[in-house]
This record gives C-alpha cells, sequence and structure tokens, in this order.
C-alpha cells in the first residue's frame, strides 16, 4: 500500500513510512498515545511497526517531512471491506504532528495526501475518530470533512490465546 510522494505548500513531503524512520516514528507514535493517555505493551507497538512497514491487513502509514527531510508527522490507516458499499474504505486511525510543527500545515497535508491515496484505491470514503475535547485537531477536521452524528461504543474482549484472523462467524 505504498503511495507516491507528494510535495505541499511549503517544502511539506508527504510519502509511505519507510524502514528509515522507525526512530522518529517511535517518539512520534510515544507521542500520540501519551496524549490519548495510552500505554501499550512493547509486542503490541513492535506488531503495529512490522504490520504499517508491511502493509499488512489493509494497513499503512504515511509521514510528513519538513524542507530538510526530517519526519514531523505521521498518518496511520486501514483500507477495508464495508458493509453498505461495494468500494472499500479507508479508516485514519492515528494523525500525530510533533507539536514544534503543528498549525503549519503538515496535519492537512496528510489528510489531503491520504484522501489521494483512498480515492486511487478504489475506497468510497475516509472516516475517523478523535476525542470529543480535541480542539486542536478539531478546528483541522471541521475544515475537511463533515463532522458524523454518529457515537462509538467500545467493548475491550479476553485474550482467548489463539490466532483467529480472518476467521468470519460460525
Amino acid at each position: 500500500m505504498n503511495a507516491p510522494a507528494g510535495t505541499a505548500a511549503g517544502g511539506i513531503v508527504v510519502r509511505p513510512l519507510q524502514e528509515r524512520d522507525r526512530d522518529r516514528w517511535r517518539e512520534l507514535w510515544d507521542l500520540y498515545l501519551a496524549f490519548y493517555g495510552q500505554e501499550l505493551d512493547a509486542e503490541v507497538t513492535a506488531a503495529t511497526w512490522r504490520r504499517l512497514l508491511a502493509c499488512e491487513h489493509g494497513m499503512g502509514a504515511l509521514v510528513a517531512t519538513d524542507g530538510e527531510g526530517h519526519v514531523v508527522g505521521l498518518a496511520h490507516h486501514v483500507v477495508h471491506a464495508g458493509t453498505w458499499s461495494t468500494k472499500p474504505v479507508c479508516y485514519l486511525e492515528d494523525l500525530v504532528v510533533d507539536p514544534g510543527f503543528r498549525g503549519r500545515g503538515y496535519g492537512r497535508a496528510l489528510i489531503d495526501a491520504l484522501v489521494s491515496r483512498a480515492a486511487a484505491l478504489g475506497c468510497g470514503n475516509l472516516y475517523w475518530h478523535t476525542a470529543g475535547d480535541n480542539a486542536a485537531a478539531r478546528r483541522l477536521y471541521d475544515r475537511v470533512a463533515t463532522l458524523s452524528e454518529y457515537v462509538r461504543y467500545d467493548i475491550e474482549l479476553p485474550d482467548t490465546g489463539g490466532d483467529t484472523e480472518g476467521e468470519g462467524p460460525r
């Protein structure tokens, strides 16, 4: 799921995540998790990195770089089938920009690049969630997307120890 590199205004370049980005990706990933008050086992972070880099299970990642090529933002996404369309849909799962670069177009460039990527993959729509009190991000999101009226519910499932990936209902 590699996307072509693209240059936005201000020398922002958005490109696919690469192996060389590992350390910076980890810094931004840790920043993102801390913002949402989350701690993940090292095993989960390692698996996430591997899946993003290999584009497994519809997962992919784009990074935004500054004019000198330093990674300053990232967007993780998952392309999946849906039940309300014959086209796949794209879920923007995680988006983060280094605090020193916020408000300068990096988040917008990541979203714009993902819109192009999802369209190229034949997706019917792109969607995401954010915390209700994430005012800074919501200012951007309100400019580029339509706020949905849906409410999200979660159920934490027990770890059964089995690998049932790909199994459907029985």
